[in-house]
């Protein structure tokens, strides 16, 4: 009997239909601003100050404490040293779904010891729903073990939800097993990146250098360097002390400009050997900003002569004349790519007086998940302490922390503004491992998986619910996580407004006015990406590096083979209309079908002498075939395709490829076959690319044939294009005459060679 077959992996996005809306109650529906979100009740405590404490042991002085009992819950606010009137100012919350009691027991203690208690009937706790203003809290008497007065407590006690004002800053009774230091990592926060410019840095000229060396030509270049990015021009050609350059060297600044843009003259005296001839410091806050293609005025800027040494010979004053002529811009007509250019969320220029208004607002509630794996070993059994983060725009947001739980709750709620909607919105899932506090430095927040939604294909207005696959790549090879349950709307205020965007470019005019290279556009991405890390990595809560990093996709630059192969059958996907309307228009040309070429050529002498019909008739048939193609539109969002992307399919050899690291960390031997193998699938394409060629030179009536002396290739004029596809193939591209064997097709089929050139990367 043969073992059962493991059950594959559901990886398809499903449709819910949860319950949302502002209810607390049966029947009692209210306004809420957390209309895409199930309502969560909540017990709220807030502790704010005692007076007139009164010790048990008659001393006149105590260390008071406030313990908040619900049921089996037991709370402790901080402890203060001799004071008898202290101010805690903290908020507790108790789910209403886990209550087991009818009364909540508040104590003031001195140390072990009870001053007094109060005690509140939940029956009687009032509600509160925003936008209500916050219940004002009250004096309480404390209630001692013998009569007298023990001193009095300011409590206010009240039903609320997780719109409460006081969600974000409270201490869940959920979280009683995390140390006060770890409290922090656990709170919903939002999160601002900094804003972004790309500093342009033109040097043009250098005067009166003075080199140590004056019997040699001195070979000098500048070095820039802001904060931890530097870059250097190339060496003057001029090699005179009056070089020339003109040359542009670009950086990523963020405000606020707390860095300055450092100007190093050297000149290279020997290998591996400079000498620095001359320093300027630049404040970017006097930097003009630019924000269309006009050129910003140029300055010539002092150079301050480089002694090394140190003490009273450092504070010499030296004679120097010096300068550099340089034109510097902050230029915020671009955007500065800080995520893939595939998954954009934000596609506005820098500078905000080239801001449209907004067309519309997204919304999302991030409801909960289902089926987490543990991600960690706690006392001996697995658990999974997981968060959200969403990201959009210059907008991050985190969610709250659920502590030891693989179907977390969030129901948390946010909103951003929209300015394209060609954009894309990213939902991250992470296991939090800084729980302890400072015994927990050093440790990374594990990916669980992330969501990616594009704005493009929702309906506006309308609300979507669905449940997410979080799906990781790991070095095993595709894993499903768990799920993730999120509800969608986009709002447009203005149809017209969102059709106008379609019209225009995708980024700002400024890269197509002047454009940047491929090389510095990734550049430039590493800069930005690095810069938002470390800025999100200060706040508090911290959004860890590692996080950040995965949810901007700072490694998608690097090889794979499955992207390779997910790419290549993307184009050929591509390709495939067009082919067939080249294979459909062969037959015309060839009376396959004599009707539908009668048919065609009769629009065609129509449309020559009526040429003011071609316009309509295309605008006609294009309406007609959008019709047709109606009824199989989608209805949801598309969602990531294990297929599509090849996930399902590799390797484990290409996954350990694409998880290795840069350089790679593998053996020599394994390195020595990868790099066989990419010798092996770029001669492939080598051969293609050739073929491809050789095909296109046909049209012109030109074909490149192998040169019989120096095995190269020998241009040749043919008079019969017919018999040259069997002889190229036969003679010249014995791989092509290979996949045109294996496809069954003839070598004398001219259109069907071209196909298979296309499918030649198969073999």
């Amino acid at each position: 009997m043969q073992p059962p077959q493991p059950r594959p992996e559901d990886y398809s996005l499903k449709e819910t239909t949860p319950c949302l809306g502002g209810f607390m109650a049966a029947g009692d529906k209210r306004t809420s601003t957390y209309d895409l979100v199930e309502q969560m009740p909540y017990l709220y405590v807030r502790a704010v100050k005692a007076k007139d404490l009164r010790a048990k042991d008659g001393s006149g002085s105590c260390d008071p404490s406030v313990e908040i009992k619900l049921g089996n819950y037991r709370c402790t606010t901080r402890q203060f040293e001799k004071n008898t009137n202290p101010e805690w100012n903290q908020i507790f919350a108790f789910p209403k779904e886990c209550i087991q009691s009818s009364y909540i027991e508040i104590t003031v203690k001195d140390k072990d010891d009870i001053i007094g208690r109060v005690i509140f009937d939940l029956s009687e706790v009032p509600k509160r729903v925003p936008p209500d203003s916050p219940l004002a809290p009250e004096w309480y008497r404390l209630e001692g073990r013998k009569e007298g007065r023990v001193g009095e407590l300011m409590l206010a006690v009240w039903m609320g939800s997780q719109a409460d004002e006081a969600f974000p800053e409270a201490w869940h009774a959920d979280a009683a097993t995390v140390p006060s230091d770890g409290l922090a990592s656990i709170r919903s926060k939002v999160y601002l990146t900094p804003k972004l410019w790309y500093l342009r840095v033109n040097v043009i000229e250098a005067q009166d250098l003075v080199p140590s060396d004056k019997c040699r030509y001195p070979e000098v270049y500048v070095k820039a360097t802001l904060g931890n990015q530097s870059l250097r021009t190339r060496i003057s050609a001029s090699k005179s002390v009056n070089p020339m350059w003109n040359e542009d060297l670009m950086f990523v600044a963020a405000e606020p400009f707390e860095e300055h843009l450092i100007l190093s003259v050297e000149d290279r005296i020997a290998p591996n050997k400079d000498e620095v001839l001359g320093k300027a410091c630049i404040p970017l806050q006097n930097v003009d900003r630019r924000p269309d293609h006009r050129p910003v005025h140029s300055r010539w800027c002092n150079l301050e002569k480089h002694i090394a040494g140190d003490g009273e010979q450092k504070k010499k004053d030296v004679k120097f004349s010096s300068r550099i002529h340089l034109r510097i811009s902050l230029d915020g007509g671009y955007h500065v790519l800080d995520e893939s250019a595939h998954y954009s969320s934000d596609l506005r220029a820098t500078e905000k007086q080239l801001w449209k208004p907004s067309i519309g607002v997204l919304e999302l509630g991030i409801l909960n998940a289902q089926g987490l794996l543990a991600m960690k070993t706690k006392d001996g059994n697995g658990t999974t302490d997981s968060y959200c983060v969403a990201k959009y725009g210059h907008k991050w947001v985190r969610t709250r922390t659920i502590i030891d739980s693989f179907s977390p709750k969030w129901n948390e709620q946010y909103t951003w503004d929209v300015y394209d909607p060609c954009t894309v919105i990213t939902v991250g899932v992470f296991d939090n491992c800084h729980l302890q506090g400072e015994k927990s430095k050093g440790n990374k927040d594990s990916r669980i998986g992330k969501v990616r939604i594009r704005l493009s294909t929702l309906e506006s207005g309308r609300v979507y619910t669905h449940s997410y696959p979080l799906i990781i790549l790991l070095p095993t090879g595709v894993k499903k996580m768990g799920e993730v349950q999120l509800a969608v709307r986009f709002t447009c205020y203005s149809l017209v407004n969102m059709m106008q965007l379609y019209s225009q470019p995708l980024l700002p005019k400024m890269h197509y006015v002047y454009p940047l290279s491929v090389t510095q556009l990734d550049v430039l991405r590493l800069q930005a990406t690095h810069m938002v890390s470390t800025k999100l990595s200060r706040a508090e809560p911290p959004l860890t590096k590692e996080v950040v990093e995965y949810m901007l996709d700072v490694d998608s630059h690097m090889w794979s083979m499955r992207k390779s192969k997910a790419n290549f059958f993307r184009i050929m996907k591509v390709s495939t209309p067009l082919v067939g309307a080249a294979q459909w228009f062969d037959k015309i040309c060839e009376w396959k079908n004599p009707l539908t070429t009668v048919l065609i050529h009769l629009l065609f002498i129509i449309l020559v002498t009526f040429p003011e019909l071609i316009l309509p008739t295309v605008s006609l048939y294009m309406f007609l075939i959008g019709v047709w193609f109606y009824r199989w539109r989608p209805r949801q969002p598309p969602h990531m395709d294990t297929r599509l992307s090849h996930a399902e399919t590799s390797n484990p050899d290409e996954f350990d490829e694409e998880f290795d690291t840069f350089p790679t960390s593998r053996a020599h031997d394994v390195v020595r076959m990868r790099y066989d193998r990419l010798r092996s699938i770029a001669g492939r394409v080598q051969t293609v690319v050739g073929d491809l060629a050789t095909q296109g030179s046909a049209a012109t009536g030109f074909h490149l044939l192998p040169s019989t002396s120096s095995g190269g290739y020998r241009r040749k004029r043919t008079a019969c294009c017919e018999t040259v596809p069997c002889q190229v193939t036969s003679e010249c591209f014995p791989a092509l005459a290979t996949a045109l064997h294996g496809w069954n097709l003839k070598c004398a089929d001219n259109f069907s060679s071209r196909i298979v050139i296309f499918r030649c990367m198969l073999i």
